[in-house]
């Protein structure tokens, strides 16, 4: 018999068999402006079921597993020879497998591809953001690989392949491929123009050799990566297949696997080429415009990857405070934990829509959206991506003690956090990105002003801000040392403008109050008390 001092209470249930997608309602929200009609309801069924999947004790498990094992490197066998193999725990390549057969790599070749990838990544992300990484870098080389329209119909069909195949042969062999990237070297990082791997021709068109060592190789596991390298007319990109067509090894020599601080189910590694085959993608000396594509959609991966990172962190929040008694009543009721609830919601809620708004312009494939694009993604990947460890340290000390402890959850989410403010460019290069193109690109600007400017008379606030930033904008010069704060305000009012339109009135009064008007102090919990802070919460709350 236990002692009675064992005994249970006010603890909160385990958040676990729901569905992630329709309990989050700014998502379902989101994906029912950006679809209609049949493409609507197929959408909605698919994404339903991926998130009674991510939601299930099992696909649970299987992430608690995946990131408790992280993967192994075996450079060669016992015999000597040269493996250069990475071994991952068996629940991360069932995740994987659950991630592509959902379509999270298949977007470009599906009608409303990008709005129903960009609503299933955001969920698939919540359950362990590490399988991420491979799923982003297969999505994200099409538009790289479509610069070679012959290389583009070789690999497409194997990228957006809804199999997983796991197994080590050629390409052409199999039902599905993975992609990587490796850009970055020890002396260049985000520099790429620095890089000095070299590539030097061979005998038949197209093909090189390749030289060097990368600092950084995304997912080295994967079938194919795209490669930026010295060719004799400059930077050029390459395509470098894992194994050969008759059935040999490239020379792909993992060095090591780096020892991150989150997204520890995930390899990253540094690899040396010495010989290494590739073929060409694209032009000679045009390789950092060729791998662009592939940048902004992973970019913009980093943009829902944090939406999902943050909306899991208020809803383990939420979750918990509405069970959890304190002072005589439930905390989801205290004036002052309701307050700091609500404000998560509003950056998670901003996050979500702003994300789901870019993944629908790239559906649409307009100019207009394309130079909308050009602008707003590198602000988003820089604000939105920045704002997330704040909301995961905030919504962890919701849970007091119990959110420090690792079975909780929430330090798995924390340490993830920092994660995509730093991948695919951190935030001074997203920043200078925004500048490259308010100064290069006048259509990016006037798209952007047009699309913040559907709101204008909605909120006087949301009026003044646009104001505000339209004067800071007239005067460019030494824009470089505020180029943080010109591009947050940038995002903001983005969020804000699409907020105003589309969410809930308490919602959009709430973030325009606080982020635009300025009534808000220097840490999340500090919203106006006046605010409908209780319908906040409780459209935050995860019941599906």
């Amino acid at each position: 018999m236990a002692a009675r001092t064992h005994t249970v209470t006010n603890q909160a249930p385990p958040l676990v068999s729901y569905d992630l997608f329709r309990a989050d309602r700014a998502l379902v929200e989101a994906v029912d402006r950006h679809l209609e009609g049949p493409l609507l309801d197929e959408a909605r069924d698919e994404l339903s079921a991926l998130g009674r999947t991510s939601g299930s004790a099992q696909v649970q498990k299987w992430g608690e597993l995946a990131n408790e094992n992280p993967p192994r490197l075996r450079t060669h066998d016992r015999y000597g020879e040269r493996l250069d193999q990475v071994e991952f725990h068996p629940s991360w390549h069932r995740l994987l497998g659950k991630g592509v057969s959902a379509g999270l790599t298949a977007a470009w070749t599906r009608p409303g591809g990008h709005v129903r990838r960009a609503a299933g990544f955001v969920v698939w992300s919540q359950v362990e953001a590490g399988n991420g990484c491979p799923l982003s870098m297969t999505h994200a080389a099409v538009p790289a690989l479509r610069a070679d329209p012959a290389l583009a119909a070789e690999w497409e069909p194997r990228l957006t392949s809804l199999v997983y195949d796991q197994d080590p042969r050629p390409a052409a062999r199999k039902a599905g491929v993975l992609f990587g990237m490796a850009m970055t070297e020890k002396q260049g990082g985000s520099d790429v123009r620095a890089n000095t791997t070299a590539a030097r021709p061979l005998a038949q068109d197209g093909t090189y050799e390749l030289t060097g060592h990368k600092w950084f190789c995304s997912a080295p596991m994967s079938d194919g990566f795209l490669v930026l390298a010295q060719a004799p007319g400059g930077p050029t990109c390459f395509l470098v297949p894992r194994i050969l067509e008759d059935g040999t090894r490239n020379v792909f020599l993992i060095q090591r696997l780096k020892d991150k601080l989150g997204n520890r189910s995930n390899a990253s590694a540094e690899v040396e080429f010495d010989g290494t085959w590739a073929r060409r993608v694209g032009d000679e000396g045009r390789g950092v415009r060729t791998i662009i594509g592939m940048v902004a959609a992973t970019r913009l991966d980093c943009v829902l990857g944090s939406a999902g990172l943050m909306r899991q962190a208020v809803a383990q929040a939420v979750h918990h405070c509405t069970y959890r008694e304190a002072f005589g009543g439930r905390l989801v009721d205290k004036p002052l934990m309701r307050n700091v609830l609500a404000d998560l919601a509003l950056e998670s809620e901003a996050a979500t829509t702003l994300a789901l708004r870019l993944a629908a312009a790239y559906d649409d494939g307009g100019e207009q959206e394309r130079a909308f694009l050009r602008l707003a993604v590198p602000a988003a990947k820089y604000w939105v991506t920045k704002r997330c460890t704040p909301v995961a340290a905030e919504a962890l000390e919701c849970l007091g003690g119990n959110g420090y402890v690792e079975e909780s959850g929430m330090p798995r989410l924390l340490r993830e956090s920092p994660l995509n403010s730093v991948w695919e460019g951190a935030g001074n290069i997203q920043a200078l990105d925004v500048l490259r193109a308010l100064q290069r690109e006048p259509e990016a600007l006037n798209a952007y002003l047009q699309e913040v400017g559907r709101a204008r008379g909605a909120d006087h606030r949301l009026d003044g801000a646009i104001k505000n930033l339209l004067t800071e904008l007239a005067d460019l010069g030494g824009v470089e040392g505020r180029a943080r704060r010109l591009v947050e305000r940038i995002a903001v009012v983005l969020q804000g403008s699409l907020l105003v339109r589309f969410a809930p009135p308490e919602v959009a009064d709430a973030f325009c109050a606080s982020r635009l008007g300025g009534d808000w102090g220097s840490s999340l919990g500090t919203l106006p008390h006046t605010l409908d802070l209780a319908a906040i919460v409780e459209r935050a709350r995860p019941v599906s």
